[in-house]
Order: structure tokens, then sequence, then C-alpha cells
């Protein structure tokens, strides 16, 4: 965990020398998608350029097995317009230790996730009571090690959707569906979002990442922290609420634009 708080620190210190030369006249911060589910509305901005990456830790324990999971989930992030950008997706590096708790026996496996590659267009701006909305479209791609690769093609369609209640609070849901081989299913989030200061923010969070053939159910909470306008760390929380989906996840992450 020292490595990944180093790495943070070293990034959140690129992106404010890089960000020098490139200062604009208004004050718009950095806006990442990571942690949570729900996305933002948000696009990163014409000819700009944000990295969004991590470290998510996932326990799921029942009778017959014990399961911890260690992922590096990772968004790229291209700006081509000032309401369309290119995004490149994944969890990166995953390592998994399964124990069976009847016979003690202990595996190890490890591996990289898919990539996914799409786009996010923003559709339209809050205007009184209607809200911020964005569409998010993107193909999950067979890339990954053997154990972890999906089968063919995956498209997905996600519509973020976002409310300024004012006093420094916002509520986001994101509606879903993804094609996943022969079943589709469906993904649901609604978040709450409070500022605490102008580089502190909370969240707190329901979420079903998976509707139907399996479905997911979570809920989650955590704080986000801008070092500068161009670099954000963050901190969440996850309690799943069904035995389909981990019972315990922690992430840490950090994200930066250029």
């Amino acid at each position: 965990m020292q490595t990944s708080i180093r790495s943070a620190s070293l990034a959140c210190l690129l992106a404010g020398v890089l960000s020098v030369p490139a200062a604009r006249a208004d004050d718009d911060t950095i806006n990442p998608d990571r942690p949570n589910v729900a996305n933002s509305s948000q696009v990163v901005g014409s000819h700009r350029v944000q990295l969004e990456t991590g470290v998510q830790w996932d326990r799921q324990r029942d009778l017959e097995a014990h399961v911890r999971t260690l992922t590096t989930p990772t968004l790229l992030r291209i700006g081509v317009a000032d309401a369309l950008e290119l995004r490149v997706e994944t969890d990166g590096r995953t390592i998994e230790h399964a124990g069976d708790p009847a016979s003690g026996a202990h595996t190890v496996s490890a591996g990289w996730a898919d990539l996914s590659a799409g786009v996010k267009w923003h559709v339209a701006d809050q205007d009184g009571m209607r809200p911020s909305v964005g569409m998010i479209a993107e193909v999950a791609l067979p890339t990954g090690s053997a154990a972890l690769r999906g089968s063919g093609f995956r498209p997905s369609i996600e519509l973020p959707v976002e409310w300024d209640l004012g006093h420094d609070w916002s509520l986001g849901v994101m509606p879903g569906v993804v094609r996943d081989s022969d079943v589709t299913y469906g993904v649901f989030a609604a978040s709450v979002g409070k500022a605490f200061s102008e580089r502190l923010h909370g969240f707190a969070e329901v979420a079903a990442p998976q509707i139907g053939h399996g479905t997911q159910a979570i809920v989650d909470t955590g704080v986000s922290w801008l070092v500068n306008r161009d670099c954000q760390i963050d901190a969440m929380v996850v309690h799943g609420v069904n035995r389909q989906t981990p019972g315990l996840s922690l992430a840490f992450g950090v994200s930066v634009r250029r």
C-alpha cells in the first residue's frame, strides 16, 4: 500500500507541473468518473487527457470458498471535442487468492483483465430542474489473460444523469444495459454527493452493477480530495448486499489531467 501512496503523490506532483503551461483563464477542476459506479455526465473537454487509476481489494466469503481479489482499475479519457471524449478502460492487473475452508487448500492466480473502448457524449447541461445528461457507449474486448477473458465483443450503454441541488449537494443516477455473450443485463446506480469544502467531497451510493443473470447489489461511501485543479485522490468502502457480490471492498485511487 505504501507504494501506491507514493505513486499517487508522484502522479499529483507531475500533474501540477505539467498543468502550468496549459493554464486556462477559467476555474474548471478535474471531475473523475471514479471511484463509484455512477459516472459523471461531464466529459474532459477538447484537447484534454485524463488518467484515472487505483487499486481495489475485494473479499468474498461463503461456506465453499474464501476469495480475496486485488485489481488495478484504470480509465483513460481523451477529449476530442467540447462534448465528446474517447475512453479506454480496464480492471488491469488482477490477483486472486482463493481458499477452501473445509480442506485448507489455497490457490493464487493472476492475469490481465479485458480492455473496454468507447465514447462519452455530454448531451445536455443542467437547466433548472432539467438535469445534466451524458451517454456512454463502450465495447468490452476479449484482450485479457485466458482465465479472465470474456467471450467476444460485449457492448454496453449507460446514461449518467446529474442534478446540482444547491447548498453543496448533488444527485446522480445512472441506468444502463450490457450485452454479455448470450445474456443481457441491466445496470443502475444512484449517488448523493456533498461538498464539505472546496477540496473535500463525500458521497454515498446504492448500486446494482448487474441486474439479472446473477444480480449484484452494493452500497458504498467514500471521499475525494482535490490536490489541485488537475489532480484528485479518492478512497471508498463498499459493502455487498447479496451472495453474488463481494462482502467487502476497499478502493484507493488518483486521477490526473493534462
